[in-house]
């Protein structure tokens, strides 16, 4: 079954919130300096921070007022890391799926985790813009960083050493655990929200690496059939999708849904079949809202969210910024943040969407229980589909504007 997401009426929402600017503009001829690598929110969504480029990283108060977007003015702090920053987190992190008697319930100061290109993560106290530690071990760039979502202070760095590593930042001197085996760089990684698995991607490898944050060990692998680049990956707030961003020079960019339990690929979004053939559009980023079933992917032409519950486009925006770069909700869920080549981020409101109350007891089951648990239980057919996500069309495609008439 194949759908075709081409409905030029996903509006453009006209609201834009806010822009940041960079403070200085970008080198001549394109070299690199400027670019906004990463962008977060905290958990409790009062802080944003914002790689700006040529090695600093902007804390800023959240929301923004006019004036702090247009000069820069706020309760703002500027982080000078002398390098250039690749990746941030904030931490500690809790999932809005875990129970609150089995979250951890120590009280930890907010911190941000700041990966640089030369392998080193900077740990930064946000209420102070103290620098608490810095950790190192990594022998490359440092792509990506993320923090359990269980509220303790474990935080997991992925890199172009081909490694990742888990840090205990509760365990003053701990070593870290260093997972090995993928043969490229590690671009991307993402944890379950009940903190038990540990996806990752690499640049050239056509393939995603499953690990156990339990054990500490590698599961196994979700492949691709053909060649892929792949760009990143998220999980959805149950566990029970396993987003994946990937490109290839003939065939354009995928987005993939699988089953992180079977390795099922459950769909397929592709870019435009009339631009697939162009090598000048790549699919950089890819996010799961907080709030509802709401994927947003981020590629060199638009920002679009799709509503996977009611299979549609509710978001396709942000035509004219070419080189986007990263993408991140904030925690209600009602505003997305897009960072781009140029140093810019812009601040989009997410249409509020109401989840149905079928979807809510979906995602209350199915973070608890596995897809093999699920297909056990004696329910009809159709029931087993939707709890398994099998109910979802097989393949898609996304017309850009240009060709969406």
């Amino acid at each position: 079954m194949c759908t075709s997401l081409r409905d030029c009426t996903a509006k453009e929402p006209h609201d834009l919130i806010a822009e940041l600017k960079p403070a200085h503009p970008p080198r001549l001829y394109g070299s690199a300096g400027c670019e906004t690598w990463s962008v977060r929110f905290s958990p409790d969504g009062s802080y944003f921070a914002w790689s700006m480029g040529y090695g600093f990283v902007k804390l800023l108060s959240w929301p923004l007022t006019s004036k702090d977007a247009e000069a820069g003015r706020s309760e703002e702090k500027t982080l000078n890391c002398g390098q250039t920053v690749w990746a941030l987190a904030f931490g500690p992190s809790m999932s809005t799926r875990v129970d609150a008697l089995h979250q951890n319930r120590r009280d930890h100061e907010l911190l941000l985790a700041i990966g640089l290109n030369n392998g080193v993560i900077q740990v930064w106290v946000v209420s102070t813009g103290n620098l608490r530690v810095t950790l190192t071990g990594h022998q490359a760039p440092v792509r990506d960083l993320v923090f359990t979502p269980n509220g303790s202070l474990t935080l997991v760095s992925a890199s172009r050493d081909k490694t990742l590593r888990i840090w205990d930042l509760a365990k003053k001197g701990a070593s870290p655990h260093v997972l090995r085996g993928p043969d490229y760089w590690v671009f991307r990684c993402s944890i379950s929200p009940d903190s038990s698995v540990i996806a990752s991607v690499c640049n050239l490898d056509s393939k995603v690496y499953l690990w156990s944050l339990r054990s500490y060990t590698f599961m196994r692998h979700v492949t691709y059939d053909h060649e892929r680049t792949m760009a990143s990956c998220d999980f959805s707030q149950d566990g029970a999708l396993l987003a994946i961003a990937s490109y290839h020079s003939t065939t354009g960019w995928w987005l993939d849904l699988w089953d992180p339990y079977t390795a099922d690929l459950l769909t397929r979004v592709e870019d435009c079949e009339v631009c697939a053939y162009r090598s000048d559009n790549l699919l950089t980023s890819l996010s799961f809202s907080p709030v509802g079933l709401l994927l947003a992917f981020k590629d060199y032409r638009a920002l679009r969210i799709w509503d996977v519950e009611r299979d549609k486009l509710v978001t396709d925006t942000d035509h004219n910024r070419a080189g986007g770069v990263c993408c991140a909700f904030h925690p209600d869920g009602g505003v997305i943040a897009t960072g781009c080549r140029d140093g810019h981020v812009k601040f989009w409101r997410v249409p509020r969407l109401v989840p149905s109350l079928k979807h809510l007891c979906r995602i209350a089951l199915r973070f608890s229980i596995s897809t093999y648990q699920v297909e056990a239980l004696p329910l009809p057919k159709k029931i087993l589909e939707y709890l398994t996500y099998r109910d979802i069309p097989k393949q898609k495609i996304v017309y850009c504007k240009e060709h969406c008439r």
